[in-house]
């Protein structure tokens, strides 16, 4: 139910389309703001478990997961012009669905021997 509700406001509010630009830049922007959070706290990545900082920066990670799942609404109505916004909602949650199962079974190297501040990426030739 939310994500038929977040595609049919987002639908009324911005327009129909992908709009895969606007929506990605969007995107980049909070992601700075993120960045910005921890700056602000000398780059301390918030410090004790119960530091404020995460729930500022919890804020901001909110406004890219609604953004995210905007990019993948309209990419979804974008190839199915002809559904509901209920249709659309049930293929997205399928496609998390999938992609988590599909993770699940990958490889991926031991987080602790990984450096903070990269991507840690999966194992290539597994489940590609």
């Amino acid at each position: 139910p939310h994500l038929a509700r977040q595609a049919a406001f987002s639908r009324a509010t911005f327009g129909p389309g992908p709009r895969t630009k606007g929506v990605s830049d969007h995107i980049r922007k909070e992601l700075v703001e993120i960045e910005e959070v921890y700056e602000a706290n000398d780059g301390n990545p918030g410090g004790e478990p119960d530091s404020p900082v995460h729930e500022q920066a919890a804020g901001e990670w909110v406004d890219v997961a609604i953004l995210a799942l905007d990019g993948l609404l309209r990419a979804i109505w974008a190839a199915h012009p002809g559904w509901t916004s209920e249709q659309v909602a049930r293929c997205a949650t399928d496609y998390i669905r999938t992609k988590q199962g599909k993770n699940e079974r990958r490889e991926w190297p031991d987080w602790r021997q990984s450096n903070l501040d990269q991507a840690i990426e999966h194992v290539r030739g597994i489940e590609d």
